[in-house]
């Protein structure tokens, strides 16, 4: 007689194996997927690589920003009127800031002042002179910070703090805001478009950051302006920074473009923007 009594046993170890071999979970399957792919010989890869490393959202540059935001963020005004703009970052201190007010006061000129809130605290008399010169005041930060690398809390402390401060002397909130280092995210422009600011950085660098001489300010300066021009220089600086380049320069700036009928102008005017007093 055929011992057949085995056969169910043979059955119930093949069903255990198989049970041995469930649905693996999601990572396995998700591995086991990468595998038979990277070892595929049939399927041709993608050229530029997977939708993830390709679609993943990196921060827009400043170009594409200002093509982006053309209202809001500016780096010029119209060129239809021979008019330019002097502008000055990271004021007051007490060295460079009075030559420059001293230079402008001599040549009847009214600049825009972009101010850094810690030094207008540091600094009151100078604010109250500018004010009472007639010049405009432009929102700088409080105390020069990259905007991108910090918060959105802190960076509209940043601004706020320094409207606060430039009310007290000036009776208004400036329309005007320029980012320490030009630079500045998409969100914060558009956090800033929600409070009415508009972002002017400028089209002409003197770089006279770099303690240049005044010959290579004027150059730097004459060489690229043209009507509706901002130009960009310091009326303070970090520690160490040398502006007797650009206090040394700027009479000659200032004559030179009125001998080519250019007339000089604030931020506002050259905007056709109204500030309240």
């Amino acid at each position: 007689m055929k011992s057949w009594w085995f056969l169910p046993l043979i059955a119930i170890m093949i069903c255990s194996g198989c049970s041995d071999r469930a649905e693996p979970a999601p990572q396995q399957r998700q591995n086991s997927v990468e595998n038979n792919l990277s070892q595929s010989t049939n399927t041709p890869n993608l050229l530029d690589g997977s939708e993830e490393s390709v679609r993943n959202m990196k921060p827009m540059s400043l170009a594409d920003l200002r093509a982006k935001y053309k209202s809001t963020f500016l780096l010029n005004g119209p060129s239809t009127k021979r008019e330019v703009a002097l502008t000055f970052d990271d004021a007051p201190d007490d060295i460079f800031t009075p030559q420059i007010l001293e230079v402008l006061k001599r040549e009847g000129v009214r600049a825009t002042f972009f101010v850094v809130g810690n030094r207008v605290e540091a600094h009151p008399e100078i604010v109250r002179r500018m004010v009472e010169d007639g010049h405009i005041l432009g929102n700088h930060s409080y105390n020069h910070a990259n905007l991108p690398k910090i918060s959105d809390e802190e960076f509209r402390n940043q601004i706020t703090r320094t409207d606060e401060l430039i009310q007290k002397y000036t009776g208004y909130r400036p329309t005007f805001v320029r980012p320490p280092y030009g630079n500045i995210n998409e969100p914060q422009i558009q956090w800033l478009a929600s409070q009415h600011k508009i972002i002017v950085n400028w089209n002409v660098d003197s770089l006279d950051w770099k303690g240049l001489n005044s010959e290579q300010v004027k150059t730097n300066i004459l060489a690229h302006t043209m009507p509706g021009s901002i130009i960009l220089q310091h009326a303070a600086g970090g520690v160490g920074e040398d502006l007797s380049g650009t206090v040394q320069a700027l009479p000659d700036i200032i004559r030179s473009l009125r001998n080519d009928r250019i007339q000089l102008v604030t931020i506002p005017e050259l905007l056709d923007e109204t500030i309240l007093r």
